[in-house]
């Protein structure tokens, strides 16, 4: 698998942060190329053409019919966070989910 590029927006800025650095130290443990980066929704359509994955954090379920117009053909995979990972920041389970929707 290519290198993935991840956008995680969860619409506060330190959970999110920390999420990031979660599911990053996951994949370097396993070898799994990634990069990762957390953002606020405002700066999605500034990373749309950069990444191929968007991950939303749970509470953010509202936003879905914007951000999948913001995506519009972009090859972009739009993945709802799970409350039960997300509300503990287990980014074991985060790239499960991830590696998951990416095949």
């Amino acid at each position: 698998m290519e290198k993935l590029n991840v956008l995680l927006v969860c619409g506060s800025g330190a959970s999110s942060g920390f999420m990031a650095a979660n599911i990053r130290k996951a994949a370097s443990a396993r070898g799994v190329e990634l990069s990762i980066t957390a953002r606020g929704e405002s700066e999605i359509e500034n990373y749309i053409d950069e990444i191929n994955a968007l991950m939303v954090g749970p509470h953010l379920a509202y936003i879905l019919d914007e951000v999948e117009e913001f995506v519009g053909d972009a090859p972009v995979k739009v993945i709802l966070m799970r409350a039960d990972y997300y509300s503990t920041l287990d980014g074991e389970k985060a790239l499960d989910h991830l590696l998951e929707e990416m095949k």
